[in-house]
């Protein structure tokens, strides 16, 4: 019997790409296809769901991190494989913490998502070393330290320094030292370069 698949993906064209991988392999069977990660809990309730290839970013804003949580702590049996495209820093830490079974950055290629499903189904938890390489300015994300990260998360409230310094719980010194730090490797000239920037390659995306 062939594993029945919860598809959870918002964007048309990888959405399209997976509801032809699942038909075409003898292994799984396309249970639902839906946008919205809120919606992911409800079909496990009244469905036999098996695996769930869920995206982080869904429809309306809704998290499939926190629907994957939500969906582990009452139907544990359930695999889960998150997939994304995004390489914000935080989100491979926060699926290994909430019980996800793997993890898989998007690559277009058929056989690689498949052969994932494959080897989760029979146990195995499949994640990355780390997440893709992006380049930003003069440098690349995997050149900062997670500080710096969670700095460069919070610039993109736009809050003063002692706001995200008290989030944080440092001293306003450091977290002008870490955007020093950011600057001096991106050589960007102003903060707004530098949080336009990582906004729009998705290297940090606030929850």
């Amino acid at each position: 019997m062939p594993y029945n698949v919860l598809l959870v993906e918002d964007q048309a064209m990888p959405r399209e790409l997976f509801e032809i991988y699942i038909n075409s392999s003898e292994d799984f069977n396309l249970l639902l296809s839906v946008s919205n990660a809120s919606a992911a809990f409800s079909v496990c309730e009244n469905n036999k769901v098996d695996l769930i290839l869920m995206d982080v970013m869904t429809e309306l804003g809704h998290s499939g991190l926190d629907a994957a949580e939500e969906i582990k702590k009452e139907f544990p049996a359930i695999r889960i494989i998150i997939v994304t495209s995004m390489p914000e820093y935080s989100w491979l830490s926060r699926a290994r913490k909430i019980g996800v079974d793997s993890f898989w950055y998007k690559d277009g290629q058929k056989n690689s998502i498949l052969e994932v499903m494959k080897r989760t189904m029979e146990g195995e938890h499949i994640y990355p070393d780390e997440t893709p390489l992006i380049h930003i300015g003069n440098a690349t994300n995997h050149e900062f330290t997670e500080r710096e990260l969670d700095i460069l998360k919070e610039l993109t409230t736009g809050d003063t320094n002692a706001a995200i310094a008290e989030r944080l719980n440092v001293s306003v010194a450091t977290v002008k030292s870490h955007i020093q730090h950011l600057m001096e490797k991106t050589g960007f000239k102003t903060r707004t370069e530098l949080v336009s920037e990582a906004r729009s390659k998705g290297i940090v995306i606030r929850d």
